[in-house]
């Protein structure tokens, strides 16, 4: 049986107009994805009304806590002592939203206690994933 780690957090969605708002989101953590956290926001945080969710690294997410990180399509820095800017970027545009950092850093240390930090290989089922991959080939 593998666990899942989901973890419901208020994010506020940085806008410049009208005004910043809160939205929910929800942070997730498979051991079958070892490498990767999961971000799900509703549809009233999109503008086209639409879910939205992004996966990225779970050190991303462990070195933005600390200092700027991120070079691709998610960035994070910490914004003072309390909260956390996630900034994703896409071709529709960039949004930016900010979590505290104690629900980010509970929701690393649930997912550290599931997969330990260098211990990810050991959770990945390389030849499940290799048949997919094969089976989806044309």
């Amino acid at each position: 049986m593998s666990t899942v780690i989901d973890q419901a957090v208020q994010a506020r969605l940085i806008a410049s107009a009208p005004k910043d708002r809160a939205v929910p989101a929800q942070l997730r953590y498979v051991p079958s994805d070892p490498f990767a956290v999961h971000i799900a926001f509703p549809p009233m945080a999109s503008l086209d009304g639409a879910d939205v969710a992004w996966a990225f690294a779970r050190e991303l997410l462990a070195c933005g806590l600390i200092s700027p990180a991120g070079g691709g399509d998610v960035h994070v820095w910490p914004c003072g002592p309390d909260r956390t800017v996630l900034e994703f970027h896409a071709p529709e545009g960039i949004a930016m939203v900010q979590i505290d950092t104690a629900e980010l850093r509970r929701f690393l240390a649930r997912s550290y206690a599931l997969v330990p930090a260098g211990m990810e290989t050991a959770h990945l089922d390389m030849d499940t994933d290799l048949t997919a991959l094969l089976d989806s080939s044309p």
